[in-house]
């Protein structure tokens, strides 16, 4: 049968074949999604309301005000410099990959911008830059962030979505965690507000640092938050975990989180949230 191959069998008659692109299958619930139905429910599960994961470029539209962002630190890419490579693949080249295939230069977009008409520093992670991992760019690009929300006393925003600190950049990548923390420890003994934003999935170095520092903590529904992976901590301790463990429901209900937060509301309470800064600063 050496003869045989897919390219040679016949057409079923009544059989029609699916293109590509026309459905998302649902990571939580395996359902089938329409993607253009998908996209207009701001590819949030229409059967159990997981939210998947949003297109960085679809994030800022969703809740920045139109026009508004201007992008800060645009040049900044990451170098090799510990010549790092596994298995015969060197780094730099899968620095050139992400970037092609992402747009961005880096794992982290940060700019000035507006949320219904409030002022904001505002950063984001881009994951689709080899799983928004942070590297000393990202961890710089978040301290400048800080500091002109410092300068310009204004809300600082970081929407993070990790896979955590880039192996490929060493203890460098791990520095970034004292860096971003100490950063944002000025803001807060200056009083400007952090808001932190959790969204799926926002684990590693990211999660163990300023991430779950925020003056203000919200996640998305079921955003998977901690720092090992529930399969790595189950395998350590030698014990099953408990239902739902390390999303962002479980979180809340131990005190992690200060609200859970539909993507379809996210910019009107990010709003509220920054009035209420303003007017609690204004009254002191």
């Amino acid at each position: 049968m050496a003869w045989w191959s897919r390219k040679n069998q016949l057409p079923v008659e009544g059989k029609k074949s699916v293109p590509r692109g026309l459905w998302t299958k649902c990571e939580k619930c395996g359902e089938s999604l329409f993607d253009a139905e998908l996209e207009e429910n701001l590819r949030v599960c229409t059967a159990c309301k997981f939210h998947l994961r949003l297109p960085t470029p679809a994030r800022l539209a969703l809740v920045l005000d139109e026009d508004s962002f201007v992008e800060c630190d645009a040049g900044m890419k990451s170098t090799d410099p510990l010549e790092f490579q596994i298995d015969g693949k060197k780094y730099k080249d899968s620095l050139r990959k992400a970037e092609a295939n992402s747009g961005p230069a880096d794992a982290f977009l940060a700019g000035s911008a507006t949320i219904e008409g409030q002022p904001c520093e505002v950063g984001f992670f881009v994951f689709e830059f080899m799983g928004g991992s942070m590297g000393s760019v990202v961890g710089e690009k978040i301290t400048r962030q800080f500091e002109r929300a410092l300068e310009r006393r204004v809300p600082a925003i970081v929407f993070s979505a990790s896979g955590g600190a880039r192996m490929q950049e060493g203890v460098l990548s791990l520095m970034q965690m004292a860096k971003t923390s100490a950063a944002r420890a000025r803001l807060q003994e200056a009083g400007v507000p952090y808001i932190s934003v959790l969204l799926h999935p926002t684990t590693g170095g990211v999660a163990a640092s300023f991430a779950m520092l925020g003056d203000i903590i919200m996640a998305e529904p079921n955003a998977l938050i901690g720092f090992a992976g529930p399969r790595v901590i189950e395998q350590t301790i030698r014990q099953q975990l408990p239902d739902g463990f390390q999303r962002s429901e479980f979180l809340m209900e131990h005190g992690m989180l200060d609200m859970i937060v539909e993507r379809k509301d996210l910019k009107a309470t990010l709003a509220r949230s920054m009035r209420w800064f303003t007017g609690s600063r204004a009254k002191a």
